[in-house]
């Protein structure tokens, strides 16, 4: 299991988190998503063997979001 936070711009409301939340968390091998509005953040524990951290940052590319 790997743990990483990326840095999330253009998050703005409750709506925001749960796009992400749920976009992400739908990926195979995620098992945990949380989103800090505030510090514009998002904890992702996930498994390597599943899904990659370049298929977790498209997905939250896709929502419209962009990751650093």
């Amino acid at each position: 299991m790997r743990n990483i936070t990326l840095n999330v711009s253009g998050m703005s409301c409750g709506h925001c988190v749960k796009a992400i939340e749920g976009a992400v968390g739908k990926l195979e091998g995620v098992s945990n998503v949380e989103v800090h509005l505030e510090t514009g953040k998002v904890d992702i524990a996930y498994e390597e063997e599943k899904v990659n951290l370049e298929e977790i940052k498209e997905v939250i590319d896709d929502q419209g979001y962009d990751v650093e």
